[in-house]
Formats: structure tokens, C-alpha cells, sequence
């Protein structure tokens, strides 16, 4: 018997061409999607000073936190999107400034509670004095205004936690409408311009933020991502790196982190 062989008709070869090579187009794009819903977006990066932990942590403290010109920049060519910076009040809520230790410890000048000395009056004044230990040496302290300004001509993202020290005078009836205006005057003035978050460890402050600058309020932008703890000499950025991926993998709109050059770095690749 002879087997009859079904005629290939010019149709068919040229469908076949075709579906050849659209296979491998389709099956490519495909994993192109995958690959990119599997990439995290990178969230911003917002810089921050070291403190250390354990006992007498303010005899080891470098006053590393970027509160001054200098500190700011520092973070701007480590990588940073944007900067954390520390408001303090001076005495009876007449200036808030960025510093933030509880007291001068760390500046120039005999030691005293923020909240205990003036800005400007007195000769153990807190505009007069200076950074006298490690990197930021000779670098003064700074107005709230003055920082966010410098903030934004640098083109950072401000990010400002209001220290727990200053409850007292924000919940002192005599003191608290000034003080309230020290911190919420600048803040005011600049968020139409200028973008610029704010929180507090302090329950009653975080609160009081919230009523009154519910737009700035942090929630749940800049999370933390650094797994090791600050010391002095600062530990090596690889300890942090399994919580690195962790915190990408949960996709971050934005991180705070005390290595902010060697986080950039090694963010490359892992995000898109």
C-alpha cells in the first residue's frame, strides 16, 4: 500500500514561519514582565546620624547627626534623597533648634539642659557655641528655619522628629502657644514650597503633630532598615545586610539609614 503525504500548501509554511518566531517574542516579553514584577521599586533614602546604645552612650556619642550645613551636605553626596534632623526648644519654647542630645554634651561651653538655656542671651548661650568632637567639629547649632532652608537648597526631602525633651514646655500652658508657634511657624511657611515630614518617640507630641500637621505626619514613610546597632567605631555595613533585603522585599516607599553611601551602593541592581 502507498501512503498518501498531505500536500504542504504555502499557507501553511508561511504560518509556521511566523508562529516560530513570535514564540520566543512573546515567551521573552513575558519573562521581561515577570522579571520587572519581581524587581521593588527603590524607595528613598533618607540619612541619618548614628547614636550609640548601652550604657553611658553619651560619653562614646560622636555627634554625628546631620542638624548643621555641613551634616546636610555630607548626606546629599553620600547618596541621600533626603535628611532627618532633630528639633529641640531652648528655654521657655523661645527658639527651636536642631540638636539632639538632651544637653550640651557634645558642645563647647558649660553643660546644660537645651531646655535650660537661652538662644541668644546670656554667655552660655546656645547660638555661641560648638560641636567639639568628632567629624562635625567646629560646627555650630541652628535655628529650625535656618536648617530647613538649607535642606531645601540642597534639594533633600526634610524629615524632623520633634525630641521627647520638649513635652514639658509644648504641654506648659504658659509656654506651650510660643513654643507651638517655634515649631509649627516654620513649617507652615514652607510646606507649600518645601516637602517636609514630621514625627516624635513621644506619644502625646506624635499626637499633637498629627492634629495639627496631619499632612506632614510621617506614618509609615522613612521605616528603618538598619539590622545592627550604632556604636562607636561605627560596626561594618554588611551586618545589615540581611535586614536590607528584608525591608526591600516588604517595598518601601521610603527607608532611614545610618549608612547612607554604602546602602546606596548597595541598593544598585536589587530595585528599579
Amino acid at each position: 500500500m502507498t501512503r498518501k503525504t498531505a500536500a504542504v500548501t504555502p499557507a501553511a509554511v508561511l504560518a509556521a514561519v511566523l508562529l516560530a518566531g513570535t514564540a520566543p517574542a512573546a515567551a521573552a516579553a513575558e519573562s521581561g514582565a515577570r522579571e520587572a514584577r519581581r524587581t521593588p521599586a527603590c524607595p528613598l533614602v533618607f540619612g541619618h546620624g548614628g547614636y550609640p546604645t548601652g550604657p553611658d552612650a553619651w560619653a562614646r556619642d560622636q555627634v554625628r547627626q546631620p542638624n548643621h550645613p555641613r551634616g546636610v551636605d555630607d548626606q546629599k553626596a553620600r547618596g541621600a534623597d533626603g535628611v532627618e534632623g532633630d528639633v529641640q526648644l531652648t528655654r521657655e519654647g523661645t527658639k527651636a533648634v536642631m540638636w539632639h542630645n538632651t544637653s550640651t554634651h557634645g558642645l563647647t561651653g558649660v553643660k546644660k539642659n537645651i531646655t535650660d538655656i537661652w538662644w541668644t542671651a546670656g554667655g552660655d548661650n546656645l547660638r555661641d557655641r560648638r560641636i567639639d568632637r568628632g567629624p562635625y567639629k567646629g560646627q555650630g547649632v541652628y535655628s529650625l528655619r535656618q536648617w530647613l532652608d538649607h535642606v531645601r537648597s540642597r534639594g533633600l526631602v526634610a524629615l524632623l522628629e520633634v525630641k521627647p525633651e520638649t513635652k514639658p514646655i509644648l504641654s506648659n500652658p504658659a509656654y506651650a502657644a510660643r513654643a507651638w508657634k517655634e515649631i509649627s511657624g516654620p513649617l507652615l511657611e514652607r510646606q507649600a514650597s518645601q516637602r517636609i515630614l514630621v514625627y516624635s518617640q513621644d506619644p502625646w507630641i506624635q499626637a499633637e503633630l498629627g492634629r495639627r500637621h496631619p499632612a506632614l505626619l510621617k506614618g509609615s514613610a522613612a521605616r528603618w532598615t538598619d539590622g545592627v546597632a550604632w556604636e562607636e567605631p561605627p560596626p561594618s555595613w554588611k551586618g545589615n545586610a540581611a535586614q536590607w533585603q528584608a525591608v526591600l522585599g516588604a517595598g518601601p516607599r521610603s527607608v532611614m539609614t545610618n549608612y547612607t553611601k554604602e546602602y546606596r551602593a548597595w541598593l544598585a541592581g536589587r530595585c528599579g
